[in-house]
C-alpha cells in the first residue's frame, strides 16, 4: 500500500508542477493562483490532521502568492513522501480524529485521507483547467495519471 500511494503523490507532484508552470505562463491570473492556493492549503490541513495537529488555517481558501505556491510545491510533497515513508502497513488502517473547520469531528484511515488528497487535486487541477481557459490559455497539459505512468515506463 506504501508503494501505491507514493507513486499517486508522485503523480500528483508532478500533475501540480505542470499546471503550476501552465498559471505563470498565462501571466498568474487571479482565479486560477486562488484555486491552486486552495489546492495547497488542503494538501497542508490534512498533512496536519494525519499529525493530529490542530488547524492553523481557519478556512480552506488561503491566499499565496505565485513565489509561495512555487515554494510549497515541493515542501508539501517532501512531507508527505516523508509521512508515507514512516507509516506501516498496519498504519494504513488505523484511525485518525480530526475536527473539520465547522468545529465538527471525524475519525478517517490514512489510505482513506490519502486517497482523498489525491482525488482532491485532480479535482481542482480540472477547475483550475477550466478557468485557464476561460482567460484565453490555448493549451493546457496533460495532468493524467495513464500519462503520467506512461512518461514513468518511457524513461523519459
Amino acid at each position: 500500500m506504501k508503494t501505491h500511494f507514493i507513486k499517486l503523490f508522485n503523480y500528483n507532484r508532478f500533475a501540480n508542477d505542470l499546471i503550476l508552470k501552465t498559471i505563470v505562463d498565462a501571466h498568474v491570473p487571479p482565479k486560477p493562483l486562488q484555486l491552486f492556493a486552495h489546492l495547497l492549503t488542503a494538501e497542508q490541513v490534512w498533512y496536519d490532521r494525519c499529525h493530529g495537529l490542530p488547524n492553523k488555517f481557519t478556512s480552506p481558501w488561503f491566499d499565496y502568492t505565485i513565489e509561495e505556491c512555487t515554494q510549497l510545491v515541493p515542501e508539501c510533497h517532501d512531507r508527505w513522501i516523508s509521512y508515507l515513508n514512516d507509516l506501516t502497513d498496519a498504519d494504513f488502517d488505523k484511525l485518525i480524529k480530526y475536527q473539520n473547520f465547522r468545529g465538527d469531528y471525524f475519525q478517517d484511515s490514512p489510505a482513506d485521507i490519502l486517497t482523498h488528497v489525491i482525488n482532491h487535486g485532480t479535482h481542482t487541477r480540472a477547475q483550475i483547467g477550466q478557468q485557464l481557459r476561460l482567460v484565453g490559455a490555448e493549451s493546457l497539459p496533460i495532468t493524467d495519471y495513464s500519462y503520467y505512468l506512461r512518461l514513468l515506463r518511457s524513461d523519459i
